[in-house]
Order: structure tokens, then C-alpha cells, then sequence
């Protein structure tokens, strides 16, 4: 990866999504796209809310766990809609089919539309709990073509995208299932970010939907965290260098507690991702991704390369750090701790 430069965009109003105009969306996608692709899934300024709804807090006290095979499920889908980089039908149906899932999990869904290099684009915000807010994000894109392929005629082929794309979507799409915000004394917004991955390629610059929505926040998140390359079989995640400290610590030690080995507590790389941008703005920030992954950017990086008990090592991690009123970040107003069960898996 490479610096970022000021990247060139112009601004759209934000689109309120009704949830049954998202499950029309959804079918109508589903219907020109999703079937045809299911074969290749194996092989292969705008303003944004400033407050969440309040909802009715639940009765149970107890977590509804993170589960990895549902987790995997969701890859598998957004690989259905192949191929997805910023500004094709694949990005819209699955940004779609992504907006839907929230909805139906009783979040506030809205998308932050944004044209760059004369593609229109769009990051997926989900929101929900009341409090200071904590952003979980990845990005939902892929890369325009498979570049880094050992095989030069296999470089200008569409990037599958299973570990470097649908799996940090697919944590978000299962926290929005287990996550009850309004026991954590926080507001939750999950995004799903646009415009990540073709840093280098036709002009285009890294990171632009997350800097195109850092620059735009109305209110100053108290953190953010992001989930990027988490599904690797071969998983194993170190600190990631430009990432605020306490929130690595806390991440660590978080799954530590829970008996995963897979969570190295040692500094690693440091990676130009989508937190950089709201770390420039002086918001705590911390990238939990394995980039020891040789499919990266290949055409390889299929559904058959991440595994559901590495989905459930990284988001049983985040929802029990967040059940523990997020350590390494200032401790909410009031959280209602759950009971996440330790689980011994290296």
C-alpha cells in the first residue's frame, strides 16, 4: 500500500432507506444476480445522523452468541454477487442485501453516497443504542482485478474478495444479531465502507469512503474500530502498528481472557486501512487484520480459504471486549456486562 493523497469527490444527499424498500431492493438484485453467481461464490457535503434511536431495552441478560457458521454464511453471500468493486451492480446488490440484514435486525440504516473519479459510490452505516459512539466498520468493496496473481494472465481477472473484503462484513453482519447496544451505554454504528481496495490501480487512491465519511462526521466518534482480513484458516493477529494502544491491549486481552491463541500480542505491521483516517483526526483507532495471507489481491482469496471458527475467534473477541465496556477506550455512563463463556481454541 501507499500514502494517500486528497482524493477528488463530490457530494450527494444522504438517502434514508425505508426497510421495505431495502427488501425490494434485495429482491430485485437477487433475482438479476444472485442466481447466475452462485456457482462461482465456491470457486472463485453529505451529513450523517447524529443520534440513534432509543430502543426498548431487553429483558434477557444473558449473550445471544456470536456464531461463526452464520458469520461464514454471510461471506458466501456477498461472494454470490461476484463481481462487487466499488460502483458495479455486484457493489449495489450487496451493499443492498448488507443494508437489509441490519434492518431486519432492528437497526437504523442509512448510506453515505459519494461519487470518486466518476464513480458513485456509497458507505453502509447501521445504527443503533444511545451514548458516545463506537464505530465498527470494514469495507465491503473489492479490488478492480486480481493484480498480485502469481499467474500474469490470471492479473486482470475480477478479485473474488472472500478474506479481504467479505469477511470483515461478515462480523458486522452477525454482531448486528447478537449486539444489544443499549446495554453497552453506547451508540453503535456499523459501516460498511466503499472505495477500500483499488489503491493503485486506474488512478484510484486507497481508503476513500472512510476518509470521504472521517471528514464529514458530525459528532466526534470516541472510537473506531476495524475489522479487516479476518477469516484466514491459518488466522493469526498481531497488533497492528498505527493502531491506538490501549484499544490493542484491551482487544488482546479480551481474547486471552476468552482462550483464543490466535490474537498475538506483539506489533506486526503497520497497514494503511480504513482507521487511518479517523487517527488523523485524533479518534482512537485500532485494525484487528492478518495480512500474513498469500491470496491477498489474487484470485485465489475464495470462500474455501476462511473458516467459520476464525469469523467466531474475531467476533466473540469484539463482543465480549464491547460487553466489557470496550477497555482501552473511555468506560461508558452505564453497561450491562453479558456472559460471554470462555472457549479454549488456538
Amino acid at each position: 500500500m501507499c500514502p494517500c493523497r486528497q482524493p477528488a469527490y463530490h457530494t450527494a444527499f444522504r438517502q434514508l432507506i425505508t426497510r421495505r424498500q431495502l427488501l425490494r431492493g434485495v429482491a430485485a438484485s437477487a433475482a438479476a444476480l444472485l442466481g447466475p453467481q452462485l456457482a462461482h461464490a465456491g470457486s472463485a457535503a453529505a451529513t450523517l445522523p447524529q443520534s440513534g434511536p432509543i430502543l426498548p431495552r431487553p429483558a434477557q441478560a444473558d449473550a445471544i452468541l456470536f456464531e461463526g457458521s452464520r458469520a461464514l454464511q454471510h461471506a458466501a453471500a456477498q461472494l454470490a454477487f461476484f463481481p462487487r468493486p466499488a460502483g458495479s451492480a455486484g457493489s449495489q446488490a450487496c451493499g443492498d442485501y448488507i443494508l437489509a440484514e441490519w434492518a431486519r435486525h432492528g437497526w437504523q440504516v442509512d448510506t453515505q453516497p459519494f461519487t470518486y473519479r466518476g464513480t458513485r459510490c456509497r458507505n453502509l452505516i447501521a445504527r443503533r443504542g444511545t451514548g458516545p459512539i463506537l464505530i465498527i466498520g470494514a469495507h465491503y468493496d473489492t479490488r478492480f482485478r486480481a493484480d498480485n496473481d502469481p499467474d500474469p494472465a490470471q492479473r486482470n481477472q475480477p478479485y473474488p474478495g472472500a478474506n479481504d473484503g467479505a469477511s470483515g462484513v461478515a462480523i458486522l453482519l452477525e454482531l448486528a444479531r447478537v449486539l444489544q447496544p443499549e446495554q453497552l451505554g453506547r451508540t453503535i454504528w456499523l459501516v460498511g465502507f466503499d472505495a477500500e481496495d483499488n489503491g493503485g490501480l486506474d488512478g484510484w487512491d486507497w481508503i476513500i469512503g472512510s476518509r470521504y465519511m472521517a471528514e464529514r462526521l458530525p459528532l466526534t466518534p470516541q472510537g473506531m474500530l476495524l475489522v479487516d482480513m479476518v477469516g484466514d484458516a491459518d488466522l493469526n493477529l498481531y497488533y497492528e502498528r498505527n493502531s491506538t494502544q490501549s484499544m490493542n491491549e484491551g482487544l488482546w486481552a479480551t481474547a486471552a481472557e476468552l482462550g483464543y491463541r490466535t490474537l498475538i500480542p506483539v506489533p506486526r505491521y503497520r497497514i494503511l486501512d480504513d482507521h487511518i483516517p479517523f487517527l488523523e483526526r485524533g479518534i482512537p483507532a485500532a485494525n484487528m487484520i492478518d495480512f500474513d495471507y498469500p491470496y491477498w489481491h489474487t484470485i485465489s482469496d475464495t470462500l474455501d480459504k476462511i473458516t467459520a471458527p476464525s469469523l467466531e475467534t474475531v467476533g466473540r473477541t469484539v463482543q465480549a471486549w464491547l460487553g466489557a465496556g470496550a477497555p482501552g477506550l473511555p468506560a461508558p455512563r452505564y453497561t450491562r456486562r453479558v456472559f460471554i463463556p470462555r472457549i479454549v481454541r488456538g
